[in-house]
């Protein structure tokens, strides 16, 4: 009797539960629906909002691809001016990065709530961090030309703050992911929290801090060619400067050579992350 009575509850428990699956589905695909629908009517309002004219898309591409041909053979002659540029763009992301890198790491571990002895602190930081992070660093690099003139100095500031609010969110996110058991066992030990970071968090984290370094590195290479079309210093002015006189032969060298610089420094980074 007990026998046919636990068959009867199996029987009934998955009728229930793809009850309920039947029930969850059709509410996550309305939700899809919605979201697909919404997306949609924002492109096609877009379209029309804007007013594209596309008898000046066609026109354009024409000259686009006859501005490309006019690019080729690339001049050669202005690499005194454009290779030491390219060295100042390397030079304004590197000090940038890591002038973001020293302050963000001192940062992460107090926004970190698993660490820290105060929440309020730790989420004002992160308050602090996504306002640095969502204005772009194109924007700071103009605020800080007006503050300090023109030059590389602007560029290195507006990098050090947008990668100070990136850094500060992913140092913290992989501090808060590591197990908590290391840190509990430190605690009973006695040690206090700055023997926590040191003997605890730092070589547990270390790996995944090294990457998001890197990775931002990375960014910050890009960044800095932008800034110069700014008057940030760098390649990205010599660029600037060769398009508004239409020498196109030497803008076609200068692309080259940032297409090297970033190639050549993504290849360094892949190599780190590959021995890490």
């Amino acid at each position: 009797m007990s026998q046919q009575i636990g068959k009867e509850k199996q029987n009934i428990y998955p009728l229930v539960s793809s009850d309920k699956e039947d029930i969850a589905k059709p509410k996550g695909d309305r939700f899809l629906k919605i979201i697909v629908i919404c997306g949609v009517l924002l492109f096609v309002f877009s379209l029309y909002q804007l007013n594209i004219d596309y008898t000046n898309l066609w026109v354009g591409t024409i000259e686009f691809f006859t501005m490309l041909g006019e690019m080729f053979p690339p001049d050669f002659s202005e690499w005194q001016y454009v290779i030491p540029a390219a060295i100042e763009s390397l030079q304004v992301a590197i000090l940038g990065t890591v002038i973001a890198v020293v302050i963000s790491l001192v940062l992460a571990f107090l926004a970190a709530e698993n660490i820290t002895t105060n929440k309020l602190f730790a989420r004002t930081i992160k308050g602090f961090a996504t306002l640095m992070r969502v204005i772009p660093t194109i924007v700071w690099a103009l605020i800080f030309i007006v503050a300090v003139g023109l030059g590389p100095l602007p560029g290195v500031l507006a990098i050090a703050i947008h990668s100070l609010g990136m850094l500060i969110k992913v140092f913290a996110q992989s501090v808060e992911e590591m197990d908590g058991g290391k840190i509990e066992a430190l605690k009973a030990a006695g040690a206090n929290w700055f023997q926590i970071i040191a003997q605890g968090v730092i070589p547990t984290v270390f790996t995944a801090l090294l990457s998001w370094t890197i990775l931002r590195l990375e960014i910050d290479i890009g960044e800095s060619t932008i800034l110069g079309l700014v008057g940030a210093g760098g390649i990205g002015w010599e660029l600037t400067r060769a398009m508004r006189t239409y020498d196109f032969n030497s803008a076609l060298f200068i692309t080259i050579v940032i297409f090297v610089m970033i190639f050549s420094v993504e290849m360094i980074s892949n190599r780190l992350k590959l021995k890490v």
